[in-house]
């Protein structure tokens, strides 16, 4: 992956030494260069979002480079998003004319992270296995945010998280013969090696089923990939409440027994998109060194069909004592996080967070604009919201009702992993989890259709590593930062 490096300049925007110049341009309101003002009377250059005009202009050394005029509309309306967008699409435009450098003329206060981030994201691509051609060698190799007032910190931060997104985007890229549970433990351990306020620990299968995972043990049967629980415990300081990260990350899912429709499948290769959010972003969280405490727990296996793969209609009993009727092989996803969230209660988490891939139900319900937000604490979940809504993340709550409770109930066991007549698909997967937290303040997020094939501007085809800012920003929500 390839990272580009990210400056702040308190100077005046137009001293910059880079070969590409962005200023945004507000519906209503003037450049400060008459010659540019000029595109505008014209028409040649439109204040609306997403709209891009290109002109020239002298350079501070001799000769002449570019100006990118970014439509940023109405400044009322103008946020973090809008900066995204409007950055993604400026990065767009200056790669295909060449560019190496890039300078942003902060247009607002408080947008230098969502600029940095809008930029880096647009301009991640997974390219390992393809040879390149001629005209993508090169490319943006610097960016810069520039003007009176430009925060480093913010400037940083936004890098940071932002790198941090791209390396979960390529985790999620990557092939299920490379990514398996062991390639995602070895990229934990790196995290861990690399910060001193990380700790790792690895349960292999043997130790999964000595510490009585049975519902997750139960997944990892009909694979000869070896199975993990991946645990990273974050120390950085005692601000706020113990936080508990869980992400789902089933490396490849076939859906066991019950097979998955052959059409599509291959995207099953995201199935561990949960999972690489929260080691993601650890790894940024520890970079910030924000004065937080967390514990992440990521459980890793495929889901495969085999002579010993689980059945449909096996009983087995999970970390927490419940006993689980096994309905279909395919949900399995919250078979593996009833054990790692009854861990992350175990290691003394206060607020819960979960990230999984986990229903196609919440894609006909919600699209790929928000994931599905469900919470057993209002508190909790307007934190959690927040820092969604702070990063463009969104979510949308859906309803835990007890009358909805009562459809994971079990016939023959205490819960039902997939109960008939897929009446509230999310709701009941959300419910069937919550059986796994207790009284702990919790906040399961579907991501099934936010994972990849997002949308935005900033992020085109493939894994768009949602969930690694958000965790980010309430991280930082929690340690008052």
């Amino acid at each position: 992956m390839r990272e580009i490096a990210v400056t702040s300049n308190p100077g005046p925007p137009e001293d910059t030494a880079a070969d590409t110049r962005v200023l945004g341009l507000f519906d209503g309101e003037h450049l400060p260069e008459p010659e540019l003002q000029a595109l505008v009377e014209r028409g040649e250059a439109k204040p609306g979002l997403r709209k891009v005009a290109v002109a020239h202009e002298a350079a501070p050394g001799g000769g002449t480079r570019r100006v990118l005029i970014a439509g940023l509309g109405k400044r009322e309306d103008f946020d973090g998003e809008a900066a995204r967008v409007a950055a993604a699409v400026a990065a767009a435009r200056a790669r295909e004319l060449g560019a190496r450098s890039l300078s942003w003329a902060l247009p607002d206060d408080g947008v230098e992270a969502a600029l940095v981030e809008g930029t880096l994201l647009r301009l991640y691509s997974f390219d390992r296995y393809k040879p390149k051609r001629d005209e993508e060698e090169g490319g943006v190799e610097s960016l810069e945010i520039a003007g009176a007032g430009v925060s480093e910190e913010a400037t940083r931060r936004g890098q940071i998280a932002a790198d941090s997104v791209n390396r979960a985007r390529e985790l999620q890229n990557l092939p299920s013969n490379v990514a398996d549970p062991i390639f995602l433990a070895g990229r934990a351990q790196e995290i861990a090696d690399a910060h001193e306020s990380v700790e790792i620990e690895l349960f292999d299968r043997d130790e999964i089923v000595r510490r009585g995972m049975g519902a997750f043990a139960a997944v990892a049967r009909g694979t000869d990939a070896e199975p993990r629980l991946i645990v990273l415990r974050y120390r950085g300081g005692e601000q706020g409440p113990h936080l508990g990260y869980v992400g789902k990350a089933v490396t490849f899912d076939t859906g066991g027994i019950s097979l998955k429709p052959g059409a599509k499948m291959a995207e099953m290769k995201f199935d561990m998109s949960g999972g690489a959010a929260v080691l993601e972003s650890i790894d940024a969280i520890a970079k910030l060194a924000l004065p937080v405490t967390i514990t992440a727990v990521v459980p890793a296996t495929e889901n495969m069909p085999s002579g010993s793969a689980v059945k449909p209609g096996d009983i087995v009993t999970a970390l927490n004592g419940k006993t689980i009727e096994i309905n279909n092989t395919d949900a399995e996803g919250r078979l593996i996080l009833a054990d790692a969230l009854t861990y992350a209660v175990e290691q003394g988490a206060e607020r819960i967070v979960d990230l999984a891939t986990l229903t196609g139900a919440i894609i006909v319900a919600l699209g790929s604009t928000h994931a599905g937000l469900f919470a057993n604490d209002d508190d909790w979940f307007a934190e959690v919201d927040a820092a969604c809504t702070e990063t463009g993340e969104l979510g949308w709550r859906l309803p835990l009702h007890p009358e909805t409770a009562k459809l994971v109930e079990g016939t023959y066991a205490e819960l039902d992993n997939a109960p008939a007549g897929r009446k509230a698909s999310s709701i009941t997967a959300a419910h069937f989890l919550s059986n796994f937290v207790g009284e702990v303040p919790w906040v399961h997020m579907d991501i099934a259709g936010t994972a990849w094939e997002l949308g935005r501007p900033y992020v085109g085809k493939g894994a768009s590593g949602f969930g690694v800012r958000a965790l980010v920003e309430l991280a930082r929500r929690a340690a008052g930062a």
